[in-house]
C-alpha cells in the first residue's frame, strides 16, 4: 500500500510538473508583452541636419528625399570636397563621431567661426584640398578668398529704418529695396532713385493701399584689378552725406563677389532693419513696377495671416525661377565655371536680375548660408541655401528677367501685367517711367 501511494505521487508529480512549467511561461510572457505596450522610452533629442523637403523646427530638418549633396563623396571637383566636409562637420551622421562632447562642439564652430573672418592672413585657406595654379585665372581670387565672409563696413546706415517717420507712414518699411551696385553707376542709382526706387510712402497701383519703401544700395571696394580707374571715393563720399543710402564694405567688388553681398546685407538687416517685412533684392539695371509689387505683396500678406493667424513665419521667395539649369562650360562667358570647381546640376533657384522674400525667410538664409560653401553665381547660392532648408523659390511669371519681347518694349500696355523687366539702362528707366504713369486709366 504505501509503496503504491509513493508511485502516485510521483506520477502525480511528473503530470502537474510540465502544467506548472507552462504556466509560469505563460505568465512571463503576459508579463513580458504588458511591460512592452505600456513602457514609453526616454525623449532623445536628435541633433540630425540634412538637407530635406520640410524643417519641423529651427535646428531640425526631415530625412532628404532627394538631396542636393549626397551622402557619399562623388567627385573631385573643389567645391564639391569643400561642400562634403563643411556637411560632415554640421552633421553627426556624415562626420561619424557622435560622442564628441558639447565643448569640443564649441571649439570647433568658434573655429570656424575664426576661419569665416580670417581674411587678411588666409590662414584658413584649406591649401591643401586644391592647387590653386590648376584654377582658372576668372576664379583664382575667388577660391583664394572664399572662405571669408566677415569685412568691415565702409559706409553704414544704422538709422536708415527709424528715420523719416510722419504720423501717415508705417512704423516700419513694408518693402526693403536692397539693389547691388558698383561705386561707378551712380547714374543707374540716380535712376532707381527718381523713378521706381523712390524712397517713401508708395500706394498701389490697383488698391489704395500701399507701404512704406526703403532703398538701399550695396556696394564693394573699387575694383582697381580691371584697369586704371578714377579715385571716385570723394564723389562716393558726396553722395552718400545727400542721399545717405549706401552700404559699403572692405571687399573688391567683382562679379564673383555678389554673393558676398547677400550675405552682408543679411547681417546688416538683422541688426538695423528687423522690422522691415519684406525684401527685394535686385541689380542696377532692372525696372520695377513698385505699385504693383506692393499689391502683391500686401495681398500674400493678408492671405498668409488669414491662413496662420499665430505664425509670424512667412517662407515666401519669388522670381523669374529656373530648373534644371547646368553650369556654364564656356571659358568665354563671365559664367565661366569649369568641372574642376564644380561638378553637377545647379539647384531650382530665381533670376538674380531680381527677387522678392520675406525678412522672415532672410533671416533663415543669413542663417543657413553658414552650412553652404560660398559660390561665385550669387542667384545659384540663394538656390543652394533655399534647397538646404527644403524650401523652393515660387515662380511668378511678371518676373521678367529676361525681358519682353522686342516688339512689346515700347508699348505702355504690354506691361500692365509685369512687376520687374531686366535690363535698363538709367535713360530707359526715366523714359520707361513716365510712360507708365496712370497706366490703369490708359489700358
Amino acid at each position: 500500500m504505501g509503496k503504491c501511494c509513493k508511485c502516485n505521487g510521483r506520477l502525480l508529480c511528473m503530470c502537474l510538473l510540465p502544467c506548472m512549467m507552462t504556466g509560469h511561461l505563460l505568465i512571463y510572457i503576459l508579463v513580458t508583452i504588458f511591460v512592452t505596450i505600456s513602457y514609453t522610452p526616454p525623449k532623445i533629442t536628435v541633433h540630425y541636419i540634412a538637407p530635406g523637403i520640410s524643417a519641423n523646427s529651427g535646428a531640425l530638418a526631415s530625412y532628404p528625399l532627394s538631396p542636393f549633396w549626397k551622402l557619399h563623396l562623388e567627385h573631385s571637383a573643389l567645391w564639391n570636397r569643400l561642400q562634403h566636409s563643411l556637411d560632415r562637420h554640421y552633421n553627426p551622421i556624415l562626420r561619424g563621431n557622435a560622442t564628441r562632447t558639447s565643448k569640443e562642439s564649441r571649439a570647433k564652430d568658434s573655429s570656424q567661426d575664426e576661419c569665416f573672418s580670417a581674411c587678411a592672413s588666409r590662414k584658413c585657406s584649406d591649401s591643401h584640398l586644391y592647387d590653386v595654379d590648376k584654377i582658372p585665372a576668372q576664379l583664382r581670387t575667388f577660391v583664394k578668398s572664399m572662405h571669408c565672409r566677415s569685412y568691415p563696413i565702409l559706409i553704414n546706415q544704422p538709422t536708415m529704418c527709424k528715420r523719416n517717420r510722419t504720423k501717415s507712414a508705417l512704423r516700419y518699411p513694408m518693402l526693403l529695396i536692397a539693389i547691388k551696385s558698383q561705386v561707378g553707376n551712380f547714374e543707374n542709382r540716380q535712376a532707381i532713385r527718381e523713378t521706381w526706387g523712390r524712397s517713401g510712402f508708395v500706394t498701389g497701383e490697383f488698391k489704395k493701399k500701399g507701404g512704406f519703401v526703403q532703398t538701399v544700395f550695396l556696394l564693394g571696394r573699387q575694383d582697381s584689378s580691371t584697369g586704371p580707374h578714377p579715385d571716385l571715393k570723394n564723389f562716393l563720399d558726396l553722395e552718400n552725406r545727400k542721399y545717405a543710402d549706401i552700404l559699403q564694405w572692405d571687399f573688391r567688388d567683382s562679379f564673383f563677389n555678389l554673393t558676398l553681398k547677400d550675405l552682408l546685407f543679411w547681417k546688416w538687416l538683422q541688426k538695423y532693419c528687423p522690422t522691415a517685412v519684406f525684401i527685394f533684392k535686385g541689380d542696377d539695371d532692372v525696372f520695377v513696377r513698385t505699385g504693383a509689387l506692393l499689391d502683391y505683396l500686401n495681398q500674400q500678406w493678408e492671405d498668409h495671416k488669414r491662413r496662420l493667424a499665430n505664425e509670424t513665419r512667412m517662407d515666401l521667395f519669388v522670381g523669374d525661377v529656373i530648373h534644371n539649369a547646368a553650369p556654364n562650360r564656356d571659358p568665354s562667358t563671365k559664367y565661366y565655371i569649369p568641372e574642376s570647381f564644380y561638378k553637377g546640376a545647379y539647384p531650382t533657384y530665381a533670376g538674380g536680375g531680381g527677387v522678392v522674400y520675406s525678412r522672415s525667410l532672410a533671416l533663415r538664409l543669413k542663417a543657413v548660408s553658414r552650412r553652404v560653401c560660398l559660390f561665385p553665381i550669387d542667384d545659384v547660392y540663394l538656390g543652394m541655401c533655399m534647397e538646404k532648408l527644403g524650401l523652393s523659390p515660387s515662380h511668378h511669371p511678371g518676373f521678367l528677367t529676361f525681358d519682353l519681347p522686342e516688339t512689346d518694349r515700347e508699348n505702355p500696355c504690354a506691361y500692365k501685367s509685369v512687376l520687374l523687366v531686366h535690363r535698363r539702362n538709367p535713360k530707359e528707366m526715366l523714359t520707361l517711367w513716365h510712360k507708365l504713369q496712370n497706366l490703369k486709366s490708359r489700358c
